[in-house]
């Protein structure tokens, strides 16, 4: 098992992680490739697996690499991990090391200055939350898992902000408005056109916190219960505490799928200091049965809405 251990994204925090190398993924290709679901996160990924999977063809290591740029081995392991932009001059240098024709070279070369384009969410990089949200943006399908808390995409301010400031009480009010913001405007991709498509599985536990006081989660759950209504992309399905014991119960997890196959889909965990990625596909089919099993186990979208207005009835 492989795992990227990444900047840390989390539900609210901002603390920075390392990241670990990818399984190796073979591409072809390249000299004409343009990608169909285009955004810098994406992209970095897709040429990170490629000079990485080039560099072990020409039976060259991370520290020879770091010789040829006269930079850190760490610089070139974030490169081919996509955690970092790669310069056209630093990809061209890699490619002259490794020995590859100068096509395929320049192909790579202009690939790497598309990829270097910010994406909307960079703006918040002092956030440390740019590597998943470029995942989230680029992803096709996303199927989360959440037992003490609303997802993200799915949480209203006065929710957000009562979180973040529980998880993160010594953050000042302008950081903490400024995740709240992040937050909000992360959702407009649920009603954008190009929407991917949500599915969420929650615990009935998080839907009986009172996070943001009685009014404010009264609030949160009618506003799930809108969502099920109105976003056509979103199916959300409450977990029942009589479920008891399952597969999952060893915390949050998000699978983040890509329709095209030059980009690996990826498992996602938060933890409390640093997050968790794996894109070993094995391990990402096994993570993608488990949320299966859980949505077999959840009540119908149907009897989850009609859950939802009940306990909110009740706070």
């Amino acid at each position: 098992m492989q795992l990227q251990i990444a900047i840390a994204f989390g539900r609210c925090r901002c603390s920075p992680g390392r990241l670990l190398s990818a399984e190796q993924t073979a591409t072809t290709g390249w000299g004409g490739f343009v990608p169909t679901r285009p955004g810098p996160t994406v992209q970095r990924r897709r040429l990170g697996i490629e000079l990485r999977r080039l560099r072990e063809q020409a039976g060259k290591t991370i520290d020879d690499v770091a010789r040829v740029l006269e930079c850190s081995d760490s610089k070139v392991s974030r490169i081919e991990n996509g955690q970092v932009s790669a310069s056209p001059r630093d990809v061209r240098d890699m490619l002259e090391f490794y020995g590859v024709d100068a096509e395929h070279r320049d192909g790579l070369v202009e690939f790497a200055r598309t990829a270097r384009k910010k994406g909307w969410w960079e703006a918040y990089s002092d956030t440390d939350v740019v590597p998943l949200v470029g995942l989230e943006v680029a992803a096709d399908r996303i199927q989360q898992y959440e037992p003490m808390v609303v997802h993200g995409l799915l949480q209203t301010e006065t929710y957000a902000r009562a979180l973040i400031r529980a998880l993160q009480p010594d953050l000042s009010r302008q950081q903490v408005q400024r995740l709240v913001e992040l937050r909000m405007t992360r959702q407009e991709l649920l009603s954008s056109a190009g929407a991917p498509e949500l599915s969420v599985v929650i615990e009935e536990c998080a839907l009986r916190r009172p996070v943001g006081g009685r009014k404010g989660m009264q609030a949160q759950l009618r506003s799930l219960v809108d969502s099920i209504a109105t976003l056509p992309h979103l199916t959300l399905q409450v977990l029942p505490l009589r479920i008891g014991a399952h597969g999952a119960l060893s915390g949050a997890f998000a699978v983040y799928r890509f329709g095209d196959s030059a980009d690996p889909d990826v498992v996602f965990f938060e933890h409390h200091l640093n997050d968790l990625y794996l894109d070993s596909p094995g391990q990402v089919e096994r993570y993608a049965k488990t949320f299966e099993r859980l949505q077999a186990a959840a009540l119908s979208p149907g009897d989850s809405s009609s859950l939802l207005g009940s306990i909110a009835r009740q706070f």
